[in-house]
């Protein structure tokens, strides 16, 4: 069966307001065997949005719509469902008394034009909606190959959307023939193109299970969906190509599913009793914010990260003998007077940008540096600066956490 998801509302076409429905409708269908082929948004206008459903019912098997069944003269789904349909708009007795009946429970008296919310197109159902006032609409439309397309209209309020979701149409939907579930694997320190060239054939279109590969902030994602007749045949799948990632991208890969790298990083730090202090110069206040958030889920193994826009004033807070000392100190230097200033079993630090302001070398060519300071010594390395600047703080404080995760693998 393949479906699509219509967001309606001019605040989502505008960006005004994020379409969490359509994400959260599209897994629901997945584990059922459903493919989600399309996602529509369309304003608050009718033709556009009669266009929308026809074209929508033309092509897949089950339609489901959200947002626009309020009273308002903006809210055009059940008229757009009629005129797509055919037919009339009839008034529903049995809904217009529960909306009254919810606005007598609120102690308030129901405006007129809340009355629009019974009508329904002729020959649909109504879907009841226990916590708010717009019921939603279930309905068919003839297709030329003899087989109706199943739509659904929803409120776009979240909470009552997925409770109606859960209790009025998951039950009309056919029972699933295919299982589909999905895994994810991340990976750090190599780029898209890199990652697909290691991956090689696991990444072709139309293998089962199926590779795509993301990026985000630095970070690669492999997405694995598995196709089979059952949970458990989808289950050894992702089994499968997960291990065989893991077996192509080696140390690159850092966890799964809802991993962060910082999550990572923290939980080896507690397992080994382990201690971290954070001088950041560098990324913006970037790694400080997201070390701070992963301390809260992971408690006892961090001793803070302290930010300066200047290396030489992060040296003069945590050895104040040093004042008149060359600067800029480098990032070993930092990251070794953290760890002995803070008592930590290891230490990171990162480098502040040097001003390169009409300097000749290219934006490509441009450098900082990110340190480890461990028991076993102090390991730096070179990070460029060329790239997207929208994610350089992200990179740079995750190639200081990385070398903290590697160093924490090679002390197991």
């Amino acid at each position: 069966m393949i479906a699509e998801i219509i967001a309606i509302g001019s605040e989502i076409v505008s960006g005004a307001k994020l379409d969490t429905n359509s994400q959260w409708l599209s897994r629901e269908l997945g584990d059922r065997g459903i493919t989600v082929r399309f996602h529509t948004s369309v304003a608050d206008d009718l033709a556009a949005n009669v266009q929308a459903v026809r074209i929508a019912a033309e092509r897949t098997d089950l339609v489901l719509i959200t947002g626009g069944l309020g009273p308002t003269l903006d809210d055009l789904t059940r008229v757009a469902l009629a005129e797509a349909g055919g037919v009339p708009l009839v008034l529903h007795a049995e809904s217009l008394a529960r909306i009254e009946e919810m606005f007598r429970s609120r102690g308030r008296p129901m405006p007129d034009r809340n009355r629009v919310q019974a009508e329904f197109p002729a020959g649909s159902q109504p879907l009841a909606n226990p916590i708010g006032t717009a019921p939603g609409i279930w309905m068919e439309l003839p297709r030329p190959n003899g087989e109706p397309t199943r739509i659904a209209a929803l409120p776009g309020v979240p909470s009552e959307m997925k409770r109606m979701y859960s209790e009025q149409v998951a039950p009309r939907l056919p029972s699933a023939t295919v299982c589909i579930r999905h895994r994810l694997v991340h990976c750090f320190g190599c780029g898209e193109s890199q990652a697909e060239e290691l991956l090689g054939e696991l990444t072709a279109r139309g293998r089962e299970p199926e590779i795509g590969i993301t990026a985000h902030e630095a970070t690669i994602t492999l997405r694995i969906q598995a196709r089979a007749a059952t949970e458990s045949e989808c289950q050894r799948g992702l089994d499968g190509a997960a291990a065989e990632i893991r077996r192509r991208l080696g140390r690159f890969v850092f966890g799964g599913d809802d991993d962060e790298l910082e999550d990572v990083v923290f939980e080896a730090l507690r397992r080994r009793s382990g201690t971290l202090a954070i001088l950041d110069c560098g990324t913006a206040g970037w790694l400080g914010r997201v070390t701070a958030e992963a301390a809260r889920r992971c408690p006892g193994a961090f001793r803070g990260c302290a930010t300066f826009a200047r290396a030489a004033d992060a040296l003069r807070w945590l050895a104040p003998q040093s004042r008149g000392a060359l600067e800029p100190p480098d990032a070993e230097l930092l990251a070794s007077a953290c760890r002995q200033g803070l008592q930590t079993t290891y230490a990171l630090a990162v480098a502040e940008l040097p001003d390169l302001a009409g300097d000749e070398l290219a934006a490509t060519e441009r450098r900082a540096m990110v340190a480890l300071a461990a028991p076993q010594g102090v390991r730096a390395v070179s990070v460029a600066l060329g790239g997207n600047p929208a994610i350089l703080s992200a990179r740079l404080g995750k190639t200081a956490l990385d070398l903290l995760r590697l160093e924490l693998d090679d002390a197991v």
